[in-house]
């Protein structure tokens, strides 16, 4: 199948398009609990798939757990080529709390418990969530090589990084992929996304929408999108994708609707005067 955004290949083997899906809001208020609906919540992976996406991002963290059942209620057995993203290394005490925990005996447990709830012998990528100041990293990443030997995960991601983290990381690992906060109104990580692009490692920006905040509009992302006959949202994803060949947006939502309005963003194409006039 081709995609109008466009493919990339992550860590040699893993060929997925340039726009994934993040499972993170099929939970409940504060990414806490069930779905308020669970069926709702089912159409929406299912229909992802039906429209081409291959690649699905979660957490042991989104519910906690309830984001890795939902995906293996609603998907097992996976299709073929369908590429499961999940993360360890954060605790959840409670609603919009977040609690770092990078301890290698905590992160063995937590791939454990993603394999069993997502029903595979192998998780393709599986990221480390965030860095533990209180963990050395090189016991981290240390640990999830260890997972990798075991056949436990095929390659290793990072999220919320730095790039002199990153390039910690990479001394002890080769390092896929690198999951921050990203979008139009928010680019603290541009240096991030321009040393995976010259590495040729998947970006995946996290809030691509910013919550919501860019889908609202403004003045020249409104004419813009008026131009191209599309919505505020999919203006801000189509900048992603233009931002660089190796971005790969996971917008999340919990309705078909929106889902079935994010994955045509990937048809936009703005020039390089839109973009330049975006990144203002």
């Amino acid at each position: 199948m081709d995609f109008p955004e466009g493919t990339f290949t992550i860590g040699g083997d893993l060929k997925v398009r340039r726009l994934g899906f993040g499972a993170m809001r099929l939970t409940g208020r504060g990414i806490w609990g069930p779905p308020q609906s669970e069926d709702e919540a089912i159409r929406v992976l299912r229909r992802a798939i039906e429209l081409g996406v291959n690649l699905i991002d979660t957490a042991d963290s989104y519910g906690p757990e309830v984001s890795e059942r939902l995906i293996a209620k609603a998907l097992h057995p996976f299709p073929p080529g369908l590429v499961i993203a999940t993360k360890g290394g954060l605790l959840r005490p409670g609603p919009d709390q977040w609690t770092p925990n990078c301890r290698p005996a905590h992160l063995k447990e937590a791939c454990e418990g993603s394999l069993k709830r997502l029903k595979l012998e192998r998780i393709d990528l599986y990221q480390l969530h965030t860095h533990d100041p209180r963990v050395p990293l090189e016991d981290s990443i240390g640990a999830l090589v260890e997972l990798r030997a075991a056949g436990k995960i095929r390659h290793i991601g990072v999220s919320n990084f730095s790039v002199s983290e990153l390039k910690r990381a990479q001394k002890i690992a080769p390092i896929v992929s690198v999951q921050n906060m990203y979008n139009m109104s928010d680019r603290k990580s541009d240096p991030v996304v321009d040393r995976c692009e010259a590495e040729e490692l998947g970006f995946l920006p996290w809030f691509p929408l910013a919550v919501g905040n860019l889908s609202r509009g403004g003045s020249r992302i409104d004419e813009i999108a008026k131009r191209h006959h599309a919505t505020p949202s999919q203006i801000a994803l189509a900048w992603l994708l233009k931002r660089s060949p190796m971005m790969l947006p996971i917008p999340g939502t919990s309705s078909v609707a929106h889902l079935e309005e994010n994955v045509a963003a990937a048809k936009v194409r703005l020039s390089d005067e839109e973009f330049r006039a975006l990144a203002r």
